[in-house]
Parts: C-alpha cells; sequence; structure tokens
C-alpha cells in the first residue's frame, strides 16, 4: 500500500451479462496523493469490466514496471496488461510486448488520448484497444464516491448500469484503436 494513500472500499455486485460473469467483490482500493478520484473510479471499472481469475491492481501510479490492473495466470505470467488514463507510448510499448493483450481504459477525452501516441512505436498498436466511456459518467460517479463504497455494477449490449451508493447511472462502452 502506497504512504499516504487514502483506502477506499468497494462492496460491488458485478453481472457482466456479456462475458457470462457474475461475482461479489470485495475491493480495497488505495489512491496514492497524486491519484484523481477519475483515475480511482476508471481502475475500478477497469477492474470489473476485465473481471477474471488472474486479476489483480497493479503497485500504483508510481510503478514503472507494472500497469494500473494485471492478469496473470498461476504460474505468473503476464496475459494481460491494463492501463488507465492517458499512458505514454513507450509504456504502452513496453505493456505490448510483455503481456498477451493489452488494453486502456479512459476517463480523459479518447481523441487527445490518442493523439498523444500519433507517430510513436508502440509494439502491436493495432492489437491494442482504448476504451472510453460517455461524457459526464466519470465526472457523475466520482460525485459519488465514499470511503466506503457499495456498487452494482451491469454489462449487458457494451452499456454499463452503475449504482454507486445510491446514484444510477449509464453509458456505453465506447472502442477508440490505438492505430
Amino acid at each position: 500500500m502506497a504512504a499516504g494513500a487514502t483506502i477506499h472500499t468497494f462492496d460491488i455486485q458485478l453481472a457482466d451479462v456479456d462475458r457470462g460473469v457474475y461475482e461479489e467483490l470485495a475491493l480495497r482500493v488505495a489512491r496514492h496523493p497524486s491519484e484523481t478520484e477519475a483515475y480511482m473510479l476508471t481502475r475500478v471499472l477497469a477492474y470489473c469490466l476485465e473481471y477474471t481469475e488472474g486479476i489483480a491492481f497493479g503497485e500504483g501510479v508510481s510503478a514503472t514496471d507494472e500497469p494500473a490492473v494485471v492478469v496473470k495466470d498461476m504460474t505468473g505470467r503476464l496475459l494481460t496488461w491494463i492501463e488507465i488514463g492517458a499512458p505514454d507510448a513507450p509504456r504502452l510499448h513496453h505493456g505490448s510486448k510483455s503481456a498477451d493483450r493489452t488494453v486502456v481504459y479512459t476517463h480523459r477525452d479518447p481523441a487527445k488520448v490518442a493523439g498523444l501516441w500519433a507517430g510513436k512505436k508502440i509494439h502491436r498498436a493495432e492489437d491494442i484497444t482504448m476504451h472510453s466511456f460517455e461524457p459526464g459518467f466519470i465526472d457523475d460517479g466520482v460525485a459519488a464516491l465514499e470511503r466506503r463504497n457499495t456498487a452494482t455494477v451491469s454489462v449487458t449490449e457494451r452499456r454499463i448500469y452503475l449504482d454507486l451508493n445510491g446514484t444510477s447511472l449509464t453509458t456505453e462502452i465506447l472502442d477508440h484503436p490505438v492505430a
């Protein structure tokens, strides 16, 4: 856990109809002082949307050799490298070389994020997808955040239905190519 981090807990009922994933998750999330609430909420949503056996949060915003969320198999082999926000091109390049699959979830303007990568060398860029949410979704979710959170995350036909501490939100999951 990061020094000076604020701990948030999330009790989540996850129903991802698209993938056939139904789980009850109890997450303790350390938010580093330099990490925004929007970044943290996007990280939690990415964890839910990518939930599978072997998923875990990375060591935090200061970790250079590990993503925000990672999926490893039982042998420790890196299966999925999951970045949040606006990672730089060298970081995506490294992630794509290190894992079978690389994906980005952003709470920022996807056109501006993609602009950061234009003309840069990114290994298998054509295989990387950036996911974003409709404008205002993350901001509205941040307004509902507390230190102890109860959430229901339902996903059907690439649409998220989020109930966070009694606030109901919905968004489409938008996909953007990296290359």
